[in-house]
């Protein structure tokens, strides 16, 4: 199903200014006062900012480290927008179970909480953009929108309810709930990734150097291609609730203040066409107008040829329009399927009906068939 990159059928709000600001102040939401850090997420977020600033030590620079960073920017970023975003919290696409659970497991590996938990946070923004409960405007103060709402807590966030409401559905799958139910469990990913990581730097440099230089390489290999490639994938994904709220052009009056920032669209592979992303949520594709490249989607419609993803979600006006066109076609076929029964097999509505027990023993045996 393919998605269109044309313009809205609407007509658009004139395009702003690319320095354009929100003026509007919000306060922090309800459920975060009183202030409480959150420790679990405060020293992970910390840590990790710290360990990555061991790439400016000499000892520690490769090439290889550097080609794993840039790599896995790309890699374990997508599996933040494909996995968390597109498709855990709006199912804009569909994938094999397996292939949505290695994404998962790529975006664990980011360290950007649990499946369930970002699913009901971004839902909880849509529901609530820029309003006193949205988890993470920069309305209340860029820092805010950035990373301080991750580090405070949220008793929204962290409540029962929020899951029954916004990740119902996610929590369905048993490896999801699982996560939920082992509330460190995102950390072990995260930090198997990382023996991973340097297991293999020290197997590999063994080949050509020795076990000084092996845990050289190793360490290179873990602080460019784990904390560093972490904490740009952090900060890619934060500017998209931050700078896109703040700073760009607007193709559609949607009523909260997110903006198209072609910055943020090229770091975040197409996720800083923001404000087409709230004008159509369900879409697949962030690409309202020919020159705003969604790089996602487009991995996706090549994923599609091999089988990895189906049923992109096109644009609202396509979908109503496929909609409109499929209730046509159900009306057709049962004015066909009416005219071709012969009167005299017509059911007549007046008619004695057989009662329940009869129609039970009159009717054929039916072979059920479930799929996992």
């Amino acid at each position: 199903m393919r998605c269109t990159s044309t313009a809205p059928a609407t007509a658009p709000a004139p395009l702003r200014s690319l320095l354009t600001t929100a003026s509007l102040p919000l306060p922090r939401p309800p459920a975060t006062n009183p202030v409480e850090l959150l420790v679990r997420y405060t020293v992970p977020i910390v840590t990790v900012h710290l360990l990555a600033l061991l790439v400016f030590v000499p000892a520690f620079f490769s090439w290889t480290g550097v080609i794993l960073c840039v790599a896995g920017v790309h890699v374990f970023g997508q599996t933040i927008t494909m996995g968390y975003h597109r498709l855990l919290a709006h199912r804009s696409f569909d994938t094999p179970r397996w292939f949505e659970h290695t994404l998962v497991l790529g975006a664990l590996c980011c360290l950007e909480d649990s499946p369930a938990r970002w699913t009901a946070t971004h839902r909880m923004h849509h529901a609530h953009s820029d309003e006193a409960e949205d988890p993470h405007s920069p309305l209340v103060t860029f820092l805010w929108g950035h990373v301080w709402w991750v580090m405070v807590r949220n008793r929204d966030l962290h409540h029962r309810t929020n899951y029954d409401k916004y990740a119902r559905d996610i929590l369905r799958d048993p490896f999801y709930m699982w996560i939920e139910k082992n509330a460190w469990s995102p950390l072990w990913f995260y930090l198997a990734q990382c023996a991973i990581y340097v297991g293999a730097g020290f197997a590999v440099a063994l080949a050509w150097t020795d076990v000084t230089g092996a845990a050289l390489f190793a360490t290179s290999v873990l602080i460019w291609g784990v904390f560093l490639r972490t904490v740009i994938v952090w900060h890619i994904t934060w500017s998209v609730n931050s700078l896109t709220h703040m700073f760009g052009y607007r193709n559609h009056d949607t009523e909260e203040h997110s903006q198209n920032n072609w910055l943020v669209a090229l770091v975040a592979a197409g996720e800083g066409w923001h404000n087409n992303h709230h004008a159509d949520p369900a879409c697949c594709t962030n690409q309202h107008r020919w020159w705003e490249l969604d790089v996602t989607y487009w991995e996706l419609r090549a994923m599609s040829l091999v089988g990895l993803t189906s049923n992109l979600s096109p644009r609202r006006e396509v979908r109503a329009a496929e909609a409109i066109a499929a209730a046509a076609a159900r009306a057709k076929a049962k004015l066909v399927d009416s005219a071709a029964v012969p009167a005299g097999n017509r059911v007549d509505a007046n008619a004695p009906k057989a009662s329940a027990s009869e129609g039970a023993r009159e009717a054929e045996p039916v072979s059920t068939v479930h799929s996992s």
